[in-house]
């Protein structure tokens, strides 16, 4: 037992105490950036894919673009039945314009049969034989009213059926999402892809993160936007020194280190914290160590 306790000291002084280089520091850990998987969100072959790893890309820079002729030719059918549509729409306008005209007609003949019948020179067969010219005339224009509002109906189903489309047709065209550095590429052009399908992943090296964890002792020293200093190694003898400022500190302790599986050596508990360091001329690297004095003075 006096030997596992003395295991956990010596790996909790390399976790909290860092590198003696004259002083110590206060916590040390890797550098982190933002890293975004871009997958294919439309399943087709790759016909374009201009990614090469360790490429910087701009935001919104167009990279690739994935099979888009099944897409086109439905959206060209689409048109198509649109232009049907409206000439449905024109054909029932135009029989809904011959009713009214023949009911202005049929208007004016019962108009004419009921003066006659005050001077008895029509009948009531004549008058009712007007009546129901009239009324059926009202119910066709009524009819050809309620055709056109279907058929409106089905011209708003298919030009959503388009946006559907223009949207799959948007979708594939792969386009950077953020400003970084492409770190793997996992497709090649003339590839057939899922949706989903990974295709590649990349980073914003312009700004990095150093993770490291501190004790429960050293929480109450560290705050949320607190400039740091961080040292790292300039070369095998020297180190140098950044400034860096505190972006996210963990609301829950976990247990640390990792490695260790024993009830009695799952003691201590530590707090995540990063560090957010400006990296404009990529001199940190992911994966690479640090160190943090939280005291800048």
């Amino acid at each position: 037992m006096e030997l596992r306790i003395t295991i956990v000291g010596m790996i909790l002084t390399l976790l909290f105490g860092g590198c003696e280089n004259g002083e110590k520091a206060d916590a040390y850990g890797q550098f982190e950036a933002r890293e975004v998987m871009i997958s294919a969100e439309v399943p087709g072959i790759l016909q374009q894919f201009d990614v090469k790893e360790g490429q910087t890309l701009r935001s919104g820079e167009q990279v690739g673009l994935i099979d888009t002729t099944q897409w086109s030719l439905q959206k060209n059918e689409l048109k198509s039945t649109i232009t049907a549509v409206r000439t449905n729409i024109q054909k029932l306008d135009a029989q809904a314009d011959v009713y009214r005209e023949q009911l202005v007609t049929a208007q004016k003949e019962l108009n004419r049969f009921q003066d006659l019948k005050q001077e008895n020179a029509a009948t009531q067969q004549q008058i009712d034989q007007a009546e129901g010219q009239v009324n059926v005339l009202k119910k066709q224009i009524e009819s050809v009213e309620v055709q056109k509002r279907s058929v409106f109906a089905e011209l708003e189903t298919i030009r959503s059926r388009i946006a559907q489309v223009q949207d799959q047709l948007e979708r594939a065209i792969v386009i950077n999402p953020i400003a970084g550095v492409v770190l793997e590429r996992y497709a090649e052009p003339d590839e057939l892809v899922n949706t989903g399908k990974p295709l590649y992943e990349v980073a914003d090296l312009k700004r990095m993160e150093l993770r490291v964890y501190i004790s429960g002792a050293q929480l109450p020293r560290v705050t949320l936007g607190q400039q740091v200093e961080i040292v790292i190694d300039k070369d095998a003898k020297t180190t140098e020194s950044l400034t860096g400022t505190v972006s996210w500190i963990a609301s829950e302790a976990e247990f640390a280190p990792r490695m260790i599986q024993t009830k009695e050596e799952r003691v201590t508990q530590v707090y995540a914290v990063k560090v957010s360091v400006e990296n404009p001329d990529g001199k940190l690297k992911i994966g690479m160590p640090g160190e943090v004095n939280f005291d800048i003075n």
